[in-house]
Formats: C-alpha cells, sequence, structure tokens
C-alpha cells in the first residue's frame, strides 16, 4: 500500500472542478456516496439546476488565478482533486480566435495546472493523494477540426505523465480519464469558431454532424464517473483510464497499426476522407 493508507477510502476531502452538471456532478455524487466530504465548484452555484444532495458547491472562475488560490486557502486540506472543468471548442485551425484558443487554455489547462500546484504540497506533506485529469480520447485519436480542445487536454495529459513520477515517492498519485463519445448535452454548449464564407464549411459541418450523433449515442455520464472512483481507489492506479467508444478495441488497435492509420480511421468515423 502506497505512504499514508489509501486516500481514496471514505471521509477524505474530495474537490470536483465543473460540478454543476455532466460529468463533473456524477462524479461528485459517486464520491458522496463513497463517504467523501465533496467540495463542488461552478461558476455560479446560484444557476446549478439539479444540485447533487450532500455537496458543498463553491462559486470558481478557473480562468482567475487569484480566485482559485482564495478557493484552495477556504478548502484547507484536499485528498481528491478532480479536474473536470472545461470548455469544448471546434473550428478550422486558421479561422479560431486567439483570444478563443488563449481562454479555452487558460480554463481546461491553466486553471487545472494552478489548482493542482496548490494542492499537491498538502498531499505530499501527508503521503497520501489522488489528483484525476479528465481528459478526451480526442487526445490520443485527434481529429479535424477540434485542433484547440485536442491540445488543451492532450496538455494536462502531459503535465499528468510527466509529474506522476514527481509525486509518487510521497504516495500521490496523478491519473488521466479518457472518455470517449459521453451524453451530456455538451453538443449545445460546444464554442464554435467557422467563418461566412469558410472553405471548410462543407468538411465541417460534415464533422460535426458525425460527432453529434456519437454523443448523442455515447455513454452516460456516470460511466465515467464509475471509471474516476476506480482511478481514485486503485491501491495502484494506473496512468491513463479510458472508457467508451470501444476503448479497450481502438486503443489495441493504436498499438498495433501505424500513426496514419488510425488517423485515417478517426477521419471516417466523423465522415471525412
Amino acid at each position: 500500500m502506497d505512504k499514508g493508507g489509501n486516500p481514496g477510502g471514505a471521509g477524505g476531502v474530495a474537490l470536483v472542478t465543473g460540478a454543476s452538471s455532466g460529468i463533473g456532478a456524477a462524479v461528485a455524487a459517486a464520491l458522496v456516496a463513497r463517504g467523501h466530504r465533496v467540495i463542488g465548484t461552478s461558476r455560479d452555484p446560484a444557476t446549478v439546476a439539479e444540485p447533487v444532495p450532500g455537496v458543498e458547491y463553491r462559486a470558481l472562475d478557473l480562468t482567475d488565478s487569484a480566485a482559485v488560490e482564495s478557493l484552495v486557502a477556504a478548502v484547507g486540506p484536499v485528498d481528491v482533486l478532480v479536474n473536470n472543468a472545461g470548455e469544448s471548442q471546434s473550428g478550422p485551425l486558421e479561422e479560431l480566435p486567439m483570444e478563443a484558443v488563449r481562454r479555452l487554455f487558460e480554463l481546461n489547462v491553466f486553471g487545472a495546472v494552478r489548482l493542482t500546484q496548490l494542492v499537491l504540497p498538502g498531499m505530499r506533506e501527508r503521503g497520501h493523494g489522488r489528483v484525476i485529469m479528465v481528459g478526451s480520447m480526442l487526445a490520443s485519436f485527434p481529429l479535424a477540426y477540434r485542433s484547440s480542445y485536442v491540445a488543451s487536454k492532450a496538455a494536462i495529459k502531459g503535465f499528468a505523465n510527466a509529474a506522476r513520477r514527481e509525486v509518487t515517492p510521497y504516495g500521490v498519485w496523478i491519473s488521466t480519464v479518457e472518455p470517449g463519445s459521453v451524453n451530456t448535452g455538451i453538443s449545445e454548449r460546444r464554442t464554435q469558431y467557422l467563418a461566412a464564407d469558410s472553405p471548410h464549411a462543407a468538411r465541417y459541418r460534415t464533422m460535426l454532424a458525425a460527432l453529434n450523433a456519437n454523443e448523442a449515442n455515447g455513454i452516460t455520464a456516470g460511466a465515467v464517473a464509475a471509471t474516476v472512483l476506480r482511478a481514485v481507489e486503485a491501491r495502484h492506479p494506473k496512468p491513463l483510464y479510458a472508457v467508451g467508444s470501444n476503448a479497450p478495441l481502438v486503443f489495441a488497435l493504436r498499438r498495433l497499426l501505424p500513426r496514419s492509420a488510425v488517423e485515417r480511421a478517426v477521419a471516417r468515423r466523423h465522415g471525412l476522407r
């Protein structure tokens, strides 16, 4: 057993970002059921449509470093951090406004990294802790017209992979959970950038229609939450947990096939040739 006992056991403090709906709400509910004190963040807790019983909601804008630091100071020691909050963005690379890309990275990457930096010292000193980065299988299987989103999810996985060996000697584990297509209604909330006269318009709309259909038929947020819980409670967590979109099969094929063949397969699955 790693130093300090089982950090995923009941009774610890869990901080879940983006807990107002979808995967974050499902993760928060799963952790409450396991006996954790759960702090769930939302930009505006007053607007949470269906609050999860037992979750303490706190306001947080992940793009505001001062707000992130204030939250961690107010919450105190954290045993489990689930970096879930994020934005889904799409559009041709040449048409993505740089201010939108910067906002995406502030939310999806820098906010998660800063939160992790702030909770790691306490975890290390206590000899236990779990940090979960909620990524996306698109980080492993890139898709055209999702470049900014793919890059942001690849970035948090990169931080997790590189930092893991820094903290495991202290009983702290960092894992990435990569969901495939998930039916959470994110299709309606995705930010999109496409010029009125874009030469990419037809192919972009073909990709988007396939993406939305895949998400409509995707796994539930609860299935992702169950995978996050596995990572939190594992005696020796794995670096990567993938769930949905036939993850065991497609990751096996990724190891066997040339990268170009895998990229063509992903494109075909989304109507692109």
